[in-house]
């Protein structure tokens, strides 16, 4: 088959996307698998190679969208131009997957506080990607070839978790999740599913939800043939042995599954929004404006991002 095309986001320009864009795309694993596309300014990113020493890529890898002056961006600065014109990446790469002309898309980060400027209400990739596409119901998983993580619930509060939480919402991240590794050719797809409170409630006396909302989502996942375990106690969930007998976990909010996940794959690791019509892949990590076009910022996590978007989309080992 031949190599997908794969958008790759510039994300916000005043952080360290323009930088991961440019040494992923010369990254000799990613085009050995497919042909990557920055979706981006070419004069900020002839800005940042000439800063960082890196070299430009070739006119036809570059979807240049001119949507933000590069004299008037500051590394390590939130702005509101770099908000609107990072949000005009995503657009532009979620038209261009819709239309077909790309296969796939990757993410460089965005800053929050930049696209509320802009005038963006959502705040990260997956609400925008959510409305986008008009997708309903998704899901933020966290892959590696360590661990994979789904969020029950994604960017709220810890205090407005508990009345977020619902039956519904646990049992469509449990069969996203469980397509997502069929996808990936996981024979057993064996799911572990967290509680949401100190040793999962202790049968109701640190709280109800397990009870009343974790254990009813699982019962009805299991109808459906899937292997799952729990709901468990969260600080005995990710241990080595518990890893060993997991192939996915479902984790009630944010920290509870990114803690563990970051802790085993920081550099390795890979956002995946499920749900969407479309394959979406991203960094694990933020935009690090304090190391933004200093030629110091990692581009391993792009590197996995491109590459576990064409495993998604090509079904491939």
């Amino acid at each position: 088959m031949s190599k997908p095309y794969i958008a790759i986001t510039m994300g916000d320009p005043s952080g360290v996307g323009p930088e991961i864009c440019l040494k992923a795309i010369a990254d000799q694993r990613v085009i050995n698998n497919c042909n990557p596309i920055i979706f981006g300014d070419t004069d900020i990113l002839r800005k940042v190679a000439d800063q960082c020493n890196l070299p430009m890529p070739a006119e036809q890898l570059i979807n240049n969208l001119k949507a933000c002056d590069a004299n008037t961006v500051e590394p390590g600065k939130v702005q509101k131009d770099c908000g609107i014109a990072a949000y005009r990446y995503i657009e532009s790469a979620v038209n261009a997957a819709s239309s077909g002309d790309i296969t796939a898309i990757a993410t460089a980060p965005i800053n929050k506080h930049a696209l509320k400027l802009a005038g963006i209400q959502e705040p990260g990739h997956t609400e925008i990607l959510a409305r986008l596409t008009n997708s309903n119901h998704v899901c933020m998983m966290m892959a590696s070839d360590e661990i994979i993580v789904t969020l029950a619930t994604i960017h709220i509060s810890i205090a407005d978790v508990p009345a977020l939480l619902t039956t519904d919402n646990i049992v469509r991240a449990i069969d996203l999740t469980a397509q997502t590794l069929a996808t990936l050719k996981k024979a057993e797809r064996r799911i572990t599913v967290c509680g949401l409170n100190p040793h999962a409630g202790e049968q109701g006396m640190f709280g109800t939800e397990e009870e009343s909302i974790i254990s009813p989502a699982i019962e009805k996942s299991r109808a459906n043939g899937i292997t799952l375990t729990g709901p468990l106690p969260p600080d005995t969930a990710f241990t080595l042995e518990m890893r060993a007998q997991t192939d996915a976990y479902i984790v009630m909010y944010h920290d509870q599954g990114l803690i563990p996940f970051k802790m085993l794959s920081f550099e390795t690791g890979v956002n995946i929004t499920l749900g969407l019509p479309i394959v979406r892949t991203s960094v694990d990590h933020g935009t690090a404006f304090d190391i933004a076009w200093k030629n110091k910022a990692s581009h391993e996590s792009m590197v996995q991002s491109i590459l576990w978007a064409k495993r998604l989309m090509m079904n491939d080992e």
